[in-house]
């Protein structure tokens, strides 16, 4: 199967000659603000989905090798402006290093957002967005990422609502055609508590369920006790 070749997207940021690894550009044009940070990952989840390849459900059966090839990650900031609104970075789909040889979707999110309408100390970092072109859990890199970001932020943010911990999500599609793949839900760990949940879109409205915790037997060890 022929793959075509991708356009240039104006959702998606990769570091240039000169740029910054550790700045991601904020906020993505025509998405938000928003009030509430669950409408903001109710919108982001099908505007993620839709990028090329970040779903491969679909082609898991059909052609194996190509949907491992293919497969894209993509990930976002969500963060929190002193304008008391909830904004999402651009996109970046940037792999780690040596994913690819593993024949794995990995995408290196930059620790910080640089917008520009505001001092770098005034935003707020909430969620750690991006999608699992597999539809799997979440992977022990994207645990120890969430570590990671909670100890360079705040484990827990204060805003206008409530305060709200600093986490990692991981959306997925069930969608079997791969064309204008939905929102099935998402995979969610929270540092501060240590959480691993896994909530599914029905409607309008998700249903969360708790699917394990992650315990940490010193900075860099973990295992993940099932519920």
């Amino acid at each position: 199967m022929r793959v075509p070749p991708q356009r240039i997207d104006p959702d998606v940021w990769r570091p240039g000659s000169g740029g910054s690894s550790e700045l991601i550009p904020g906020p993505l044009e025509n998405f938000g603000p928003f009030d509430s940070f669950s409408e903001a990952v109710q919108a982001a989840c099908p505007r993620i989905l839709s990028k090329p390849n970040a779903t491969v459900v679909h082609l898991q059966k059909a052609d194996p090798a190509l949907a491992t090839r293919v497969a894209t990650e993509y990930c976002a900031w969500l963060y929190y402006t002193p304008a008391r609104k909830y904004e999402l970075s651009m996109l970046t789909d940037q792999e780690e290093p040596g994913s690819a040889l593993n024949g794995a979707a990995s995408c290196l999110l930059p620790p910080r957002v640089d917008d520009p309408r505001y001092p770098p100390d005034k935003i707020k970092y909430i969620f750690i967005l991006h999608n699992h072109p597999f539809a799997g859990e979440l992977s022990e890199n994207d645990i120890r990422l969430a570590a990671a970001m909670a100890n360079a932020h705040e484990l827990v943010v204060e805003t206008r609502e409530r305060k709200v911990p600093i986490a990692v999500i991981a959306f997925f599609s069930n969608s079997e055609t791969g064309r204008n793949p939905s929102c099935g839900g998402f995979y969610q760990y929270i540092p501060a508590t240590r959480e691993l949940l896994k909530w599914n879109q029905s409607g309008s409205t998700w249903k969360g369920k708790n699917i394990g915790k992650v315990i940490w037997s010193s900075a860099t060890t973990f295992r993940i006790e099932r519920e």
